[in-house]
């Protein structure tokens, strides 16, 4: 193979895409509302890609993620990410995410912690947006400060982290203004 190829697969969130080279896996899209939009992702992210029977490392990968998105445990470890166009600190931050169990999850402050620079939150957090190996790097896992379920990376289709981590049996809260509207804020007291 020469060059980046992709292949849309079957899983019970919906058809996913994946797009490999000979160096490893360098995407994977997560369902849109319609496969054609799945498709459209993958080719304005990847245009020199063309459709072909997955490679080795890339079947692995599909039926791990499949597995995953059927509420099965699946080992993603030993999937071979292509990270060549991946800035180091990313590529960093993907690698500690990696390592959090399936169920469990982590603040971007914690990733910044275990990265041994607790002030990059931020960094981190602009870091998963770019995650292009959805699944396989649990971005998923990784929640604002106090659980809250926010936004997916770029290649999240129209799946949310609050969908992703129900099938893992995680339970994070769905918004900061949803809780802000089950636990009001007390009163203030009245002052004698």
């Amino acid at each position: 193979m020469v060059g980046r190829a992709y292949a849309i697969f079957d899983t019970a969130i919906g058809r996913c895409g994946i797009v490999w080279s000979n160096a490893g896996v360098v995407a994977v899209q997560l369902p849109e509302a319609r496969e054609i939009d799945t498709r459209r992702r993958i080719y304005q992210a990847h245009p020199e890609a063309r459709e072909q029977h997955p490679s080795f490392n890339s079947e692995l990968a599909i039926e791990a993620i499949a597995a995953v998105l059927h509420g099965d445990g699946a080992e993603l470890g030993d999937i071979v990410l292509d990270m060549g166009d991946v800035p180091a600190f990313d590529r960093r931050a993907y690698d500690v995410v990696r390592g959090i169990p399936r169920g469990d999850t982590r603040t971007y402050h914690e990733i910044a912690r275990a990265l041994g620079t607790s002030s990059a939150a931020h960094s981190v957090a602009q870091a998963l947006a770019r995650n292009p190996f959805m699944i396989v790097v649990p971005c998923h896992r990784v929640l604002e400060a106090g659980n809250y379920a926010d936004r997916i990376s770029a290649y999240g289709g129209a799946i949310s982290k609050r969908r992703l981590l129900s099938i893992e049996g995680a339970h994070p809260i769905a918004s900061k203004t949803l809780f802000e509207v089950l636990l009001p804020v007390a009163p203030p007291r009245a002052s004698t």
